[in-house]
């Protein structure tokens, strides 16, 4: 009987730790895509942002 309940509690601790880890895992696995979401997003401003000067730039050269 000692044993069946050792295991038990083995079992009860093995089933915690895996939802501790995995939690732990998909924590990280969120932050680190909402952090390259919003690099990303940035990116994207900025390149926006340059082919807009670059276009604005151009049409004055131009009519030289």
């Amino acid at each position: 009987m000692t044993q069946a309940t050792a295991m038990r509690r083995r079992h009860r601790f093995n089933s915690r730790m895996t939802r501790i880890v995995l939690l732990i895992s998909f924590l990280l696995f969120f932050c680190r895509f909402v952090y390259s979401a919003v690099g990303a997003w940035h990116h994207h401003q900025d390149k926006q942002q340059i082919q807009q000067i670059s276009q604005t730039i151009e049409p004055t050269t131009t009519e030289r």
